[in-house]
């Protein structure tokens, strides 16, 4: 019940946020629409995490979109989110780490700016718990290499790309 007040809470207080109001860059308000809140019934909705509770639910179904947008050969995966990846895309190996990073799942307290050294511009890193240590989030953000980030409350998106200018986006997911 409160996680229930909670979510309407958050959601009233970001609804200047939803849908990509506001972003200018078309990339970016394609992402925003298509890939976050993108609100098409897929198929394999039915079957990914019915036991899940709400939270878990929405945000491997988050990942199951990102998967299926990205379809990376590697998903770094660390917050349990196997399930959803492989639904997104049937050709990723789910990995605790790797070479490249290309999507990685963590959680804000494993060692995220580690995987820093890893990406290039197509990598793509999900952050769970933002709002559990605001401090380590604001220095995820401040880092030079991050230039595209999304704060969806429940977990951050980091994105890679050099030729981009640097942008935060606060977005009601």
């Amino acid at each position: 019940m409160i996680n229930r007040l909670l979510h309407i809470f958050v959601w009233l207080s970001r609804i200047h946020c939803c849908r990509g109001f506001g972003i200018q860059s078309p990339t970016d308000y394609a992402f925003v629409r298509y890939v976050i809140n993108e609100h098409w019934q897929y198929r394999a909705y039915e079957r990914l995490g019915s036991n899940d509770s709400w939270l878990k639910r929405k945000l491997g179904l988050l990942y199951f979109r990102l998967a299926n947008w990205r379809q990376a050969q590697m998903v770094i995966d660390r917050v349990g989110a196997k399930e959803y990846v492989n639904a997104g895309c049937k050709h990723s190996q789910v990995v605790d780490c790797s070479e490249k990073v290309e999507l990685a799942f963590v959680g804000i307290n494993d060692n995220v700016k580690a995987l820093y050294e890893h990406c290039d511009d197509r990598s793509v890193i999900v952050v769970e718990g933002i709002r559990e240590n605001k401090r380590i989030w604001k220095a995820l953000l401040a880092d030079s290499r991050v230039t595209i980030s999304y704060d969806l409350f429940y977990c951050g998106i980091l994105m890679f790309d050099s030729g981009r200018v640097k942008q935060h986006y606060k977005i009601n997911f």
